[in-house]
């Protein structure tokens, strides 16, 4: 797969933005990545804060731009509509919204509804590309995909199109009860990540028992010194993933999952999955510009 056309990858995020110049092939020829997600962009700047960083790039004769994440979301650039699933390479490109025609756009996020009795709505912005990207480097088009993060996205592809997701609010809810509830008083948030402890987390959370009740035995573990205030941190995160993975029943996985972000997000969750005898594989940065590549080659020879 290749491009005609000079590729500028951009992933504009709440609080970062990075981008890439890629290659006829898909290689990175340069990156650069700086503290200017959009909550720091005032309205109606992005286009100057784009070409204040990445003037020179766009400057080069015919090249395209492509932008993922946040930018084409309501807080962003412009919205750029949700693309609904099932969606693969065809129905993103279709989807794309071009601030200048031919030259740069913004890749819109996906939707899907679940079959709950409401159809409940679910979104994603940016992972999207990581997903398909990951696809590319993996050879595969039907896998179980995971986005650890803030809002952990759990994702099904069949023939290379996205037909089903759903989005968990480990990270969020982590943060919340580890420093703005009664658990966080108990803990040392700068003890070092404990792997045994967190493992003990993991396995308590596929015990047949609410999560509600298991988080107040954070409390409780702390109080009658069975875990330390250090520890407290690595069992709250190994509960809270645990639970996340009983929900999804890893163990009907015949092929490896792959795992998608940087080793810190991916690392607790290979060490879960491991644990559990699950097989995975993980992808970081690359899946992002692999995908955007991917999209801007689709297009480029339709």
């Amino acid at each position: 797969m290749n491009t005609t056309r000079p590729l500028i990858a951009i992933d504009w995020g709440t609080s970062s933005l990075r981008g890439a110049q890629l290659g006829a092939n898909g290689q990175v020829l340069e990156s650069r990545e700086f503290p200017r997600g959009i909550l720091t962009v005032p309205p109606g700047q992005f286009e100057t804060v784009l070409h204040e960083l990445f003037g020179d790039w766009l400057k080069i004769p015919h090249a395209l731009c492509l932008i993922s994440g946040m930018a084409g979301s309501r807080q962003g650039w412009q919205e750029a509509p949700y693309c609904p699933c099932p969606a693969g390479f065809a129905e993103l490109s279709q989807h794309l919204l071009w601030l200048q025609p031919g030259r740069i756009a913004l890749v819109p996020g996906l939707s899907c509804s679940s079959t709950d009795a409401l159809n409940t709505p679910d979104v994603m912005r940016g992972e999207e590309v990581q997903i398909f990207g990951a696809l590319q480097l993996a050879g595969r088009d039907r896998a179980t995909l995971v986005l650890p993060g803030t809002h952990s996205k759990w994702v099904q592809v069949q023939g290379g199109h996205v037909a089903q997701f759903q989005t968990f609010m480990t990270g969020e809810v982590y943060a919340l009860m580890s420093q703005h509830s009664i658990l966080g008083k108990t803990m040392d948030l700068q003890g070092a990540f404990e792997a045994t402890v967190f493992l003990q987390g993991i396995d308590q959370s596929q015990r047949a028992s609410s999560v509600l009740h298991h988080l107040f035995a954070v409390r409780t573990l702390g109080l009658f010194e069975r875990l330390s205030a250090a520890q407290l941190p690595s069992y709250l995160s190994g509960l809270l993933i645990g639970e996340e993975l009983r929900t999804q029943n890893v163990s009907n996985h015949a092929e490896p999952l792959i795992l998608i972000g940087s080793e810190a997000l991916t690392m607790r969750y290979t060490l879960a999955l491991q644990h559990l005898r699950i097989p995975c594989h993980s992808w970081g940065a690359e899946a992002t510009w692999a995908g955007l590549f991917a999209l801007a080659s689709s297009f480029d020879h339709s």
